[in-house]
């Protein structure tokens, strides 16, 4: 029997790979995406909390723009509070249905990934030419607004098509985030070029835990901080990459930003923080593109 193959880069076991550092002898990368998304009133896809209601759901809607309204500034607050540098996955709608986001990302220095247009459309299943536009078009109002463009790309919802490397790749990205299967960074194969994976996790995310697992606050930071003593003992034999994914209408909420604060001290004053370099996905991706040939994992 043979199975479908992607074909994007070969099988690598994590323990036959070369050694490398990162920036200063450091062995983790550490670095936090937040997710700031804008939905369309009365349309679907969307995340839920609790049942859906019938359109527009009003309920639903309000309960995502409560990350946006309040969420969003509580958490950029509190990345100050622990000089957290971050990487924020922005849909490019925003700079018509939220304007007043990108000043405070502006003065924060921060990183932004493309995450598509807006979260109520499905990358994943747009015909190819429909899916190069997507991509065009966020990309370039990310250069008209920023006079920058993003050099990576989440796509919303992570869900790629059959040529969603090719059409990144294509529009000059260097790096994309929706493939978790590695704690190290990996090349990906496109008839474009190579492009550049970095890990974007799915079980320190907190939309699943919280949507579809139901865990609470206090869960889910017990969950990454076990995650993060493991791979801050595993880093000293191979460079790691340890990341946490928050979406602003989830850990936006005071009960779960309360959680959070805890987790980021008890991060901070971790023996073995030392280890840590403490940064952004494209700051990776560019200290990845400057190695050697062959030592990270090539497709």
């Amino acid at each position: 029997m043979s199975l479908p193959v992607h074909g994007r880069f070969p099988f690598s076991p994590i323990t036959n790979r070369k050694d490398y550092s990162w920036p200063d002898g450091k062995r983790l990368a550490m670095f936090v995406a937040l997710n700031i998304e804008s939905f369309g009133f009365g349309l679907e896809p969307g995340p839920a909390f609790g049942a859906a209601l019938p359109m527009p759901d009003q309920k639903n809607w309000s309960w995502r723009e409560y990350g946006n309204r309040v969420g969003l500034w509580r958490l950029l607050s509190l990345f100050d509070e622990f000089s957290m540098p971050a990487a924020h996955l922005v849909n490019s709608v925003m700079y018509q249905t939220h304007p007043e986001v990108f000043p405070a990302l502006r003065a924060r220095g921060d990183e932004i990934v493309g995450h598509g247009r807006t979260n109520s459309e499905k990358q994943g299943i747009l015909p190819e030419e429909s899916e190069r536009n997507l991509v065009n078009e966020a990309t370039a109002e990310f250069a008209r607004n920023e006079k920058t463009r993003p050099t990576g790309w989440m796509s919303p919802h992570m869900m790629q098509s059959h040529c969603t490397p090719e059409l990144l790749a294509g529009a000059g990205y260097k790096y994309m985030m929706d493939w978790p299967c590695d704690d190290q960074p990996f090349w990906v194969n496109t008839k474009s070029g190579k492009l550049l994976h970095v890990p974007y996790p799915l079980e320190t995310n907190d939309f699943g835990p919280t949507l579809t697992l139901h865990h609470d606050p206090v869960q889910f930071t017990d969950t990454v901080f076990r995650q993060f003593e493991e791979m801050s003992e595993q880093c000293v034999h191979q460079p790691l990459v340890f990341s946490i994914s928050l979406h602003t209408m989830i850990f936006g909420q005071p009960h779960r930003l309360r959680a959070l604060r805890q987790l980021f001290r008890s991060i901070f004053s971790h023996q073995n923080f030392s280890r840590v370099w403490l940064t952004r996905p494209g700051e990776i991706a560019k200290y990845c593109a400057s190695l050697p040939a062959g030592v990270v994992p090539d497709c």
